[in-house]
């Protein structure tokens, strides 16, 4: 490709877009340690945006910028970076590179129009990056990947590629490939241009390619070609390159940017950053400017998400247009306890302006936490975020990405438009949290400083599900996996000053006789004035499980008034949800109520409650009282390699494997029941056992009885307590 070079813009303006055809919104995603944050500090440096580059161990990266994120040397957090490379603004998004933050990634994918794949030389692909390139093959994400490290002794350009090729399909194919390797790499060779850039200089210096390199380079040439008019809108050109016409470089760029637009052609980069004890020189930063400038697609050619009135209907006819109707996307909300509510907004259609009104729409998140809302707010300043540092710009524009302040109800996910003519965006998907981690506060201090910080962590993180549990009293908080729950914590403590306390979680059991009894409930008490009197007589017998609770009225004669009668089932019920033996509710019995006593005088409806609550106590004393766990249904999804340990260990767990099913792409959905006491951890076993791989789903399914020996240990726990 030619070189078109790239404009230093001054360190600390902002760079604006007059157009969406001169945006690139680029998504870096790849596994943690791929090199992504040292590769966006050296294309910010490359294009005069900083004035020269951080480093993950110092600490002093311009994306990686949280406390959390300095201290554990990875990013957790979605970051903007922006700059401009000749006339073309770059929306550069550094995604988390780690499994717990999938949320941000996929944030980070819904603000995007293409996605580079970020790979490591030395490590390859893993897991995860498999199941991210899939993730954007089903939304039709363009994609290319750029492999970092080929410095490195054990990096190897060649065989990743292959591996890319294997595990991506056949539309992967190299632009670059490099001259030389470890620390006798020197530079690269351009497949389209046929020249060498050579960097052993220090400097990027264009020259022919060594003759030794002509043969490597028709083969591989070839291979890019093909691939790139294959994807042509003239159908003769392939034709003309079968029958030995040489086609004109521009005309290839063009075609590949028609290539990678359409999802089906992925051009392979190649860079080399300095890092740790890799000074070498940068190479490949050039390149990797001019293919996302020229290749990627603008906002104008990767479409909009569905679009409808907030009350429903037929998707609106929105186009990216600068002109057009307000329609934008809070991607990420952040909250900080002096600077108040930040969101990261990436507008779609017509333009924003500071301090303008906005409808803020959002819906289909009831169950983490996020009720449904449609109000009316004024934005406050528009910012560039460069990091951290906020620069001030006069608008947003349709295409374009900037921060918002002072939103107050505006959530991540939440759609912002005109009120005139509110509008929402289909949301995105979420993965579910499936780790729950049970909280207290650590002081009454931190209590009343809780709950107004959990709200604010619950508003910018849509894959956290905040549960207040009713029946075991607990505060859990339902996350991604171990790590990002550490994060949480860690902010609740530093960003909001709040202490809290892990505590182990208790599974909400249940209790059922374990056969039937005659029970009496005496509540007599006369003590001068006005008494109380009720005496009733109960017959319970046990239910299926699921069937609940059945009160059945054999009173004859009128020994219970029928007035009373309602207030003995009453006292029943209010024993059951009490327990009465672990403390535990109490399910799947049947009440007859068949004899009783009542006084002219002292009986009542608090009497006969009493007599009721007593009769299913002296009951329960006298037959087994049975614990219950819930038992869910579990879908696990694993690559064809897993299946054996996955169901040996789901087996372990006293699950009941149902059967499996093979899905398309070497995977196996895996059904078993399994008891909730022991998938607790699951999210973060399955992650270990399947190599970041798998994934599962859980519902409930009903409530089994609890083996005795963990019974026991269940019983003697709730003496303790």
């Amino acid at each position: 490709m030619a070189d078109r070079g790239g404009h230093p813009g001054a360190a600390g303006r902002a760079p604006e877009a007059g157009r969406p055809d001169r945006v690139r919104n680029v998504a870096l995603v790849g596994h943690s340690g791929a090199g992504k944050t040292t590769l966006v500090e050296a294309l910010l440096s490359a294009t005069g945006t900083i004035q020269r580059p951080g480093r993950v161990e110092d600490g002093s990266t311009v994306s990686d910028f949280d406390e959390v994120e300095v201290r554990q040397q990875r990013s957790v957090n979605l970051a903007l970076a922006p700059f401009m490379h000749g006339d073309v603004k770059v929306n550069l998004i550094d995604t988390p590179g780690y499994a717990d933050f999938v949320g941000d990634l996929r944030a980070g994918l819904r603000a995007a129009d293409a996605a580079l794949f970020v790979i490591s030389a030395v490590d390859g692909i893993d897991g995860l990056t498999r199941l991210l390139w899939e993730e954007c093959a089903a939304v039709g994400m363009p994609r290319a990947v750029v492999i970092t490290k080929i410095d490195q002794q054990r990096g190897d350009f060649d065989d990743v590629v292959l591996t890319c090729q294997d595990v991506f399909g056949e539309g992967v194919l190299p632009c670059y490939f490099p001259v030389g390797a470890g620390d006798e790499l020197k530079g690269l060779i351009g497949l389209l241009t046929q020249r060498c850039f050579d960097y052993s200089s220090g400097e990027r210096v264009e020259c022919a390619p060594d003759p030794s390199f002509l043969g490597q380079i028709e083969e591989q040439r070839g291979a890019l070609i093909e691939g790139i008019i294959q994807e042509s809108e003239d159908e003769g050109l392939m034709d003309r390159y079968l029958a030995g016409e040489d086609i004109d470089v521009k005309a290839l760029i063009e075609d590949l940017e028609t290539a990678v637009a359409r999802g089906s052609f992925y051009p392979v980069l190649a860079t080399s950053v300095p890092h740790g004890d890799h000074p070498g020189p940068v190479i490949g930063i050039q390149e990797l400017l001019e293919v996302i400038t020229q290749a990627f697609p603008s906002p104008l050619e990767h479409g909009i998400p569905p679009v409808t009135a907030v009350t429903g209907g037929p998707p609106k006819n929105i186009e990216c247009d600068p002109e057009g109707p307000l329609v934008a996307e809070v991607v990420k909300t952040t909250s900080d306890p002096y600077v108040g509510r930040i969101s990261l907004v990436r507008v779609f259609s017509g333009t924003l302006r500071p301090d303008t009104v906005v409808h803020v729409s959002g819906h289909g998140l009831e169950d983490r936490g996020h009720e449904d809302h449609d109000v009316d707010e004024r934005v406050g300043a528009l910012t560039s975020p460069l990091g951290k540092t906020q620069r001030t710009i006069s608008a947003c524009r349709a295409g374009d990405i900037c921060a918002v302040a002072k939103l107050s109800r505006a959530e991540s996910g939440d759609t912002l438009s005109d009120p005139g003519n509110p509008l929402l965006m289909a949301p995105w998907s979420m993965p579910d949290p499936l780790l729950p981690v049970a909280i207290r506060a650590h002081s009454k201090a931190d209590e009343d400083k809780l709950s107004q910080a959990l709200g604010r962590l619950v508003a910018e993180d849509p894959t956290l599900r905040l549960e207040n549990n009713s029946e075991t009293r607990q505060l859990v908080l339902w996350c991604m996996g171990e790590a990002h729950a550490d994060v949480l914590i860690d902010r609740l403590r530093t960003r909001y000053g709040v202490e809290v306390e892990r505590v182990d979680l208790r599974v909400p059991l249940r209790e059922t006789f374990g056969g039937s009894a005659k029970g009496l409930g005496r509540h007599v008490k006369q003590s001068g004035g006005h008494g109380q009197y009720g005496i009733c007589h109960v017959d319970i017998e046990p239910l299926a499980s699921g069937e609940g609770f059945e009160f059945v009225d054999k009173i004859v004669g009128g020994v219970i008034p029928r007035q009373f009668i309602p207030s003995v089932e009453k006292g029943i019920k209010q024993q059951m949800s009490r327990g009465v033996a672990s403390g535990y509710p109490l399910v799947d019995i049947k009440v007859t109520l068949r004899d009783g006593k009542a006084h002219s005088v002292d009986s009542s409806d608090m009497a006969f409650q009493a007599a009721g609550a007593l009769a299913l106590k002296d009951a329960a004393a006298k037959v087994p009282v049975l614990l219950l766990e819930p038992v869910d249904e579990v879908a696990v999804l694993v690559s064809d390699d897993y299946v054996g340990p996955v169901m040996s260990d789901l087996t372990s767990r006293r699950g009941r494997v149902l059967g499996s099913e093979s899905i398309p792409g070497g995977r196996t959905m895996i059904k078993a029941e399994v008891p909730q006491l022991e998938i607790i951890r699951y999210a973060i076993d399955l992650r270990s056992m399947s190599q970041g791989t798998g994934t599962f789903s859980r519902t409930f399914l009903r409530y089994e009885p609890l083996p005795s020996h963990l019974a026991d240990k269940v019983a003697a726990e709730s003496k303790d307590d």
